[in-house]
């Protein structure tokens, strides 16, 4: 299923009914008075968090979206029935914004973004002592209408950050579920992907595969900034640096060009917590693994040795994650 993080529509509420001018008319009272009910109440648009999804692509086509009218109403102080609400499934994490305005950032449950209006009242609303029979009714108040984009930002307790093919994919297959597609050549992640890692006595938590970036993502270069927005509210990262040296990069610069590109995009993302790996060490000599985890060493910065392929290290990872996930307190928004 193709990804789609970000989709502007049009949204409108309904309009209420009119009020209904009517008169009692019965076989022997001639003067039966009024009974023009009120108009229904248009249908509200409600925004309803499914935490089955993970996409805006049911929206993405969509370019306006409105509530149903309220019904008009009738005879015999009858109401008229209310519009149908407008209910907007979206996935976790998504925000409504225009603009100028962030209008809610949505986690879970139902959101009443625009009321419909209300139906007007009946002729009988407006029977007095000294007007027995009043000739008018209210039209139905308009709904509201707006322009609005809605933006997806995942929400997941750990992130997954690094160069295309640093192994990333490797890496959420073997600590999760997840079934991301997994090749031997750059961009293999297209979408982020999400895992569920299980932990022992019914904890678990979320962790968000973000799509490789580049020198300059901060600015749209390859996947870009596009994808940097869905590691925003994670609690901490995994940096997965591919140590093999079969790139040809040089790892602790791989490190510091990704370094640069969280702080580049927001610059507090520097304040969180990052648990750095050094990947795909299966492949290198036991001199080789001394050279590399001594440069990270000298510059003050703990890595661990890994290799996603074989598993070998994995379980300290997960240690580490599961105490960053785990802490109190809800991911970062």
């Amino acid at each position: 299923m193709k990804f789609i993080d970000e989709t502007s529509l049009y949204l409108e509420s309904g309009r209420g009914g009119p009020g209904c001018v009517s008169f009692h008319r019965e076989k022997y009272l001639p003067r039966g008075g009024p009974d023009g009910g009120d108009g229904g109440r248009g249908g509200h648009v409600i925004f309803r968090v499914n935490p089955r999804l993970n996409s805006l692509i049911d929206l993405y086509s969509r370019r306006k979206m409105i509530a149903q009218n309220g019904r008009p109403g009738n005879s015999k102080n009858m109401t008229g029935a209310d519009g149908d609400d407008l209910v907007i499934d979206v996935p976790p994490g998504t925000i409504v914004r225009d603009e100028e305005t962030v209008y809610a950032d949505l986690s879970e449950g139902d959101w009443t973004f625009l009321k419909g209006g209300r139906g007007g009242k009946g002729n009988t609303f407006y029977k007095t002592s000294i007007n027995q029979a009043p000739n008018r009714a209210q039209p139905g108040e308009e709904g509201e209408g707006r322009e609005v984009t809605l933006e997806l930002k995942l929400i997941a307790d750990i992130g997954l950050v690094g160069f295309p093919n640093a192994g990333k994919s490797t890496f959420i297959s073997r600590v999760s579920a997840a079934k991301p597609k997994i090749a031997d050549y750059p961009f293999t992640t297209l979408t982020p992907n999400l895992g569920v890692v299980s932990v022992g006595e019914g904890d678990s938590f979320v962790v968000a595969d973000i799509p490789g970036l580049i020198p300059d993502a901060h600015q749209g270069v390859g996947l870009g900034s596009q994808f940097l927005r869905h590691i925003e509210r994670t609690k901490a990262f995994v940096h997965v640096i591919d140590a093999s040296g079969m790139t040809g990069r040089d790892p602790w610069e791989d490190y510091e060009q990704i370094n640069h590109e969280l702080k580049m995009h927001n610059e507090e993302l520097m304040q969180r917590k990052q648990i750095v790996v050094l990947n795909k060490t299966d492949v290198l000599s036991q001199e080789q693994k001394e050279d590399v985890y001594l440069k990270f060493f000298k510059n003050d910065v703990e890595a661990l040795m890994i290799s996603a392929v074989t598993g070998d290290g994995m379980n300290k990872v997960i240690e580490k994650m599961s105490v960053e996930a785990l802490k109190m307190g809800e991911p970062n928004v």
